[in-house]
């Protein structure tokens, strides 16, 4: 047996009813693998935060340091500002540990069809390879003369060469293992400093990897090719803002952000990494059992994957791909009626 410490964190909203679902999927293939997981679940929310001041205690991440990974619900909540909820706990574990990769599979499964025609199932299958602890996302700025005619606001973008790098290098290894090109999403005829700076550290990356075929797109124009043809892709990276924005829309090109996992990797090993579904709190439907599991079961899968159990992510993933493709049962979100919860078991039954 193969024992793993889980940090769940479940959050606000509907992060507290796809986290079990999740947990139910890691107990059967689990059981199946030979593997065990003992959780310590940590109540770090906006809700938290409006009874303590605080999205977690001061000693937070000594306390996540212990276990080997973080399974986070989802963070938002009515009344706290986004930038307080994200600031207060989804960026600080991010630094902290040094998971400086946030990577979001992007796939379109047979029988939930895309909102694109161009996406078909089984020809669309990429990965977007966002930089996840610096870029446009930085503390540096402030406001000045609040409230006054020439009020104004400086936010200012840091790429470092070590930062930028990394996240190349780690992109450029995955797209050599998946035997597809990389693209690179850039702005350099807009963005005068940093974008040309990244770009020639994809120059200089790109002559160590010279078995991928390294293309480059100007941001604006690779949004329009994830819609008009999203097949061409198979590794992309990006900044952390246009990660953020790409990885989003190609969600939706698959068919749904409810679908949506994602990883926050420290590729070291030094550090646990954190696994969440992408869409959120969701507070319009929370507390009606209608949330779609998928995103937070498919993070469970990258979690298993990244602990090194390949084999037991494939299986979650595959059910996940028989349930879509052989059964009607769909979430609200995908224009079905099924609970989470009969989705959940429909899922076990195919796994």
């Amino acid at each position: 047996m193969t024992d793993h410490s889980i940090a769940l964190i479940p959050g606000d909203g509907i992060g507290t009813e796809v986290l079990p679902a999740a947990r139910e999927v890691l107990a059967a293939v689990g059981k199946r693998h030979g593997i065990t997981f003992a959780y310590e679940q940590f109540d770090w929310s906006c809700e938290r935060y409006l009874r303590h001041g605080a999205m977690m205690p001061e000693d937070g991440l000594e306390q996540l340091r212990r276990h080997d990974a973080i399974l986070l619900g989802a963070v938002g909540y009515p009344g706290v500002p986004d930038h307080v909820s994200l600031w207060g706990l989804l960026i600080p574990i991010r630094r902290a540990f040094g998971q400086y990769v946030n990577l979001r599979p992007i796939r379109v499964f047979e029988g939930l069809p895309s909102p694109v025609r161009a996406a078909v199932p089984g020809e669309v299958d990429f990965v977007v390879v966002r930089e996840n602890t610096e870029g446009e996302y930085s503390e540096i700025g402030g406001r000045m003369n609040r409230g006054l005619p020439e009020e104004m606001a400086v936010q200012q973008a840091v790429f470092t060469r070590a930062g930028v790098t990394r996240v190349l290098d780690f992109a450029f290894r995955l797209a050599e293992g998946r035997g597809g090109p990389l693209t690179s999403a850039t702005k350099s005829n807009g963005i005068v400093h940093t974008m040309p700076f990244w770009d020639e550290l994809v120059a200089e990356r790109s002559a160590e990897y010279p078995a991928v075929e390294c293309n480059q797109e100007h941001i604006d124009a690779l949004a329009a090719k994830f819609v008009l043809d999203p097949a061409r892709f198979d590794v992309v990276v990006a900044s952390n803002l246009f990660g953020d924005i790409l990885s989003d829309l190609a969600a939706a090109v698959a068919g749904g952000i409810g679908i949506a996992p994602s990883a926050n990797l420290d590729p070291r090993g030094e550090h646990p990494s954190m696994f969440e579904p992408v869409h959120g709190s969701a507070p319009d439907i929370a507390g009606q059992g209608v949330a779609n599991p998928i995103g937070a079961i498919w993070s469970a899968a990258m979690m298993l994957d990244h602990l090194g159990h390949p084999a037991a992510a494939t299986d979650i993933t595959d059910a996940i791909a028989r349930v879509l493709a052989t059964t009607p049962v769909r979430t609200r979100d995908l224009g079905g009626v099924a609970s989470t919860a009969e989705f959940t078991a429909t899922l076990l039954q195919h796994l």
